[in-house]
């Protein structure tokens, strides 16, 4: 069987990689871009442990072929913090106590993220929706989508001009 070669762009960076064409755009990320931040956590887009952004809607990776992402864009957990400043969503996060075993934690944060570029002042039942595809088996929901809702007044704040 031949590999096929695939070009995108992820986060931010041109990227090329050869891959099987059944292979998924999870597995390409973590085992041909060494990106492991997205996990499999069921395998068939229940969960939402693998999400990431592809041209500006987020996905399940694990249900996307890898091909697909041949001359698209591509961003994953490891391409929210700007170096080594996190995004307020990846702070608030934190800060709220939004994560336990983390697992789940990169595709709500990506997902978050994707939310506060669409809406960015979402109501406490907004971001509830936007998450309801993100599932958590550790944390309950709340701490998750305070820290979403004290993200998006922070980033709100800095769009004020001064």
């Amino acid at each position: 069987m031949s590999k096929l070669l695939i070009s995108a762009t992820v986060n931010g960076d041109a990227q090329q990689f050869l891959c099987d064409s059944g292979a998924t755009l999870l597995d390409a990320l973590r085992d041909e871009l060494g990106l492991t931040g997205s996990k499999e956590g069921c395998g068939s887009g229940d969960c939402g442990a693998c999400t990431v952004v592809l041209d500006g809607q987020m996905v399940c990776s694990c249900l996307v072929l890898a091909a697909e992402a041949e001359g698209r864009t591509v961003n994953t957990i490891e391409g929210v913090a700007e170096g080594s400043e996190l995004h307020p969503v990846q702070r608030k996060f934190l800060e709220k106590g939004a994560l336990q075993c983390g697992f789940c934690t990169p595709g709500f944060i990506v997902a978050s993220k994707a939310l506060l570029d669409h809406n960015p002042d979402p109501s406490e039942s907004e971001v509830r929706y936007w998450l309801a595809g993100n599932l958590c088996r550790c944390t309950g929901y709340d701490k998750i989508v305070r820290a979403v809702l004290d993200a998006a007044a922070e980033l709100r704040q800095e769009r004020v001009p001064a």
